[in-house]
């Protein structure tokens, strides 16, 4: 943790009211400010790496709502990406805390074992696996786009994810197909593995970092880096990897005409996207040049979700609160769909959804300029939607 981004908090408390937790239980250590006067404890040795201390920094979501409303630019993401780096290095937790997130990242971010854990996810799940199985998603899309769909165009490459390549290939499908439309030359290279988005989130930053760079050099000689998942968006941007953008960020001006989709779709921020990377108009503007769509803002869109990484796997309690919050924030807009763009949302809300016993169809955002621009009707776009 580094000292001279700890001070750059003034305690000023505007981080407060975008907190989702602070938002929860109003309890001061649960919010960033709180946070960071942890973190400055523990470097200034005033306080020790004790089991409270830990459950604090574990109740963030990292959702760097805080970054977006700091007046003073305090670099949290960095201070609670290296906080729980600290953690995981100095601090012994429960057999079963390790028991989990042993199982979480020796099955996540490869392909094949997911998808083998997917096969089983409608068995029982032993206590600390249940949460696992409250959120698995009720569908699979373990497809994968062209190696290459020709363009005149700048040269993108499609970076199709791990957990995104198995439960959303169709997204990647979207995508590729949305920027072949739109002019672009589109590579969707086979050896990509993992990001370590996941991995830096929960205090594996060597590795993430690792997984990063491995993954820039696999992806390396295209004018983009294109990502579909705002988390691994975010955190390729945040460790150096040269030009990566989101989907939507290359969409501004469309190429390939656009046919009417009236639908009512109401739109959630991913917190990756909208405060880790800055990109909210963007998004918007890729909805809003699809002709006939209203694109509906719940309430709340400052406050997370839920899903945040692996949290609503470590903090099911917690996550399920969020997610509940915002699937009726949802609902109370009377939308034909939900869309997000971001996997973990996608999963996150869908589950949500069901538990209100609102199952509604949810879409990235790219599949529905992708239905638009293949001139789909909503009746049969909506038909096959995950739910």
């Amino acid at each position: 943790m580094q000292s001279e981004l700890i001070a750059d908090c003034v305690h000023c408390g505007f981080c407060l009211p975008t907190c989702p937790t602070y938002s929860l239980w109003h309890e001061e250590m649960d919010s960033p400010r709180g946070r960071i006067y942890l973190m400055q404890g523990l470097v200034d040795g005033s306080i020790s790496l004790s089991d409270t201390v830990v459950e604090h920094f574990d109740r963030c979501l990292g959702c760097m709502a805080c970054v977006t409303a700091c007046p003073s630019g305090v670099q949290y993401d960095r201070l609670i990406e290296q906080t729980r780096d600290f953690v995981e290095e100095h601090h012994t937790r429960s057999a079963v805390e390790r028991l989990v997130r042993a199982g979480i990242f020796a099955v996540f971010p490869h392909r094949r074992r997911l998808r083998a854990a997917l096969l089983f996810r409608r068995l029982p799940a032993p206590g600390p696996f249940a949460a696992l199985k409250q959120i698995a998603p009720p569908w699979a899309a373990p497809e994968w786009p062209p190696e290459h769909l020709p363009g005149d165009g700048p040269k993108v490459a499609v970076m199709v994810g791990c957990v995104a390549s198995v439960v959303f290939g169709d997204v990647n499908v979207a995508t590729a197909r949305v920027l072949q439309a739109d002019g672009y030359d589109v590579h969707v290279p086979r050896a990509q593995g993992c990001c370590g988005a996941l991995h830096a989130h929960a205090g594996r930053l060597d590795d993430g970092v690792a997984r990063a760079k491995e993954l820039a050099g696999a992806l390396e000689g295209y004018d983009y880096i294109v990502t579909n998942a705002a988390g691994c968006g975010s955190h390729l941007k945040d460790h150096g990897v040269p030009n990566v953008v989101d989907v939507s960020e290359l969409l501004g001006t469309p190429k390939a005409e656009r046919h009417p989709l009236p639908m009512r779709v109401a739109f959630q921020d991913s917190c990756h996207l909208r405060h880790a990377q800055g990109v909210a108009t963007e998004p918007r503007s890729m909805l809003d040049a699809i002709p006939g769509l209203e694109r509906l803002e719940p309430e709340e869109q400052d406050i997370c979700c839920g899903s945040a990484g692996i949290y609503n796997i470590v903090q099911p309690a917690t996550a399920a609160e969020l997610g509940d919050r915002k699937a009726g924030h949802i609902l109370a807009t009377e939308p034909d769909a939900y869309a997000s763009g971001n996997p973990g949302c996608l999963v996150q809300v869908t589950a949500a959804l069901r538990r209100a016993g609102r199952p509604t169809p949810a879409f990235h955002p790219i599949e529905l300029v992708d239905a638009s621009i293949r001139g789909l009707s909503p009746r049969e776009l909506l038909q096959e939607a995950r739910r």
